[in-house]
C-alpha cells in the first residue's frame, strides 16, 4: 500500500457480531464488503453528503463498477475492527476507493481491497465527468494528487 505522509483517510471502528461469522467462527467473506460499504457511508457524510440517497448532488449519482477484496488474515470471533478508506484514483468519470480492514491495536491487514464507481447521468445511466467542486472535495483523500 502506498500512502503519502500528508494524505488523509477516513476510518471507522466497526463491530463484528455473532451473525457475521461463518461456521469456523471467522468473519464471513461477504461481510468484509459490508463493513467497507458502511465505512463509505460515513466517508460520504464527512464530505458533506446529506446521506446515501442525496440525489440533489449530481456527483452522488454513481454506479458500482467493480469490487475487489484480498484476504490476508482472518478476523476471528466477535469484537471490533478498523476500516480505513481513501481515494486511490480519480478518472474522468470513475473513482477508485482503496480500503484496509485492520485490528484495533495494530496496522496489520486482515483484508485490503478496492471499489470502482462511475458517475452517471440519472436519465441515461451513461458516464459523465465528475465536477470540479467534487474533485476539490476529495483531493485531500487522494493517494497521489499528481
Amino acid at each position: 500500500m502506498i500512502q503519502r505522509a500528508n494524505m488523509r483517510f477516513y476510518e471507522e471502528v466497526m463491530g463484528v457480531y455473532f451473525d457475521d461469522l461463518d461456521p469456523l467462527q471467522i468473519l464471513h467473506n461477504a461481510r468484509y464488503l459490508l463493513l467497507f460499504e458502511r465505512t463509505l457511508g460515513g466517508f460520504w457524510m464527512q464530505l458533506g453528503a446529506a446521506g446515501f440517497q442525496d440525489l440533489d448532488d449530481p456527483d452522488r449519482i454513481h454506479l458500482v463498477r467493480a469490487n475487489a477484496v484480498a484476504y490476508h488474515s482472518p478476523v476471528r470471533g466477535v469484537g471490533k475492527v478498523r476500516v480505513r478508506v481513501w481515494v486511490q484514483k480519480v478518472g474522468r468519470s470513475s473513482l477508485t476507493f482503496a480500503f484496509r480492514l485492520m485490528p484495533l491495536d495494530e496496522d496489520r491487514d486482515h483484508a485490503t481491497g478496492t471499489r470502482v464507481i462511475v458517475r452517471v447521468d440519472p436519465a441515461t445511466f451513461q458516464p459523465v465527468p465528475w465536477s470540479d467542486a467534487f474533485r476539490a472535495r476529495i483531493r485531500p483523500f487522494l493517494e497521489d494528487p499528481t
